[in-house]
C-alpha cells in the first residue's frame, strides 16, 4: 500500500496483467483483468486490458 506500493504493483501488472491487484490483495480484478487480457490477447487487443491493468495498480487508494 502507498504510492512505493501501488509502483510495485504496476510493475508487476507490467509483466502480467492482474499480478499487481492480486499483490494489492484484490483477488476478484486480478482474476478479472487476467482473463480478459488473455482472452483479448487472440485479436490482438490484450494491450487495452494491460494497460487498464497497470493503470489501475499505479492509481488504487484502500478505503479508510
Amino acid at each position: 500500500q502507498g504510492s512505493a506500493g501501488n509502483v510495485i504493483a504496476a510493475l508487476c501488472s507490467f509483466f502480467i496483467p492482474g499480478l499487481g491487484q492480486l499483490l494489492q490483495g484484490r483477488l476478484i480484478k486480478a482474476v478479472i483483468q487476467f482473463v480478459l487480457a488473455a482472452l483479448l490477447w487472440i485479436v490482438l487487443m490484450g494491450w487495452v486490458i494491460h494497460l487498464w491493468s497497470i493503470l489501475d495498480a499505479a492509481t488504487w487508494k484502500p478505503r479508510a
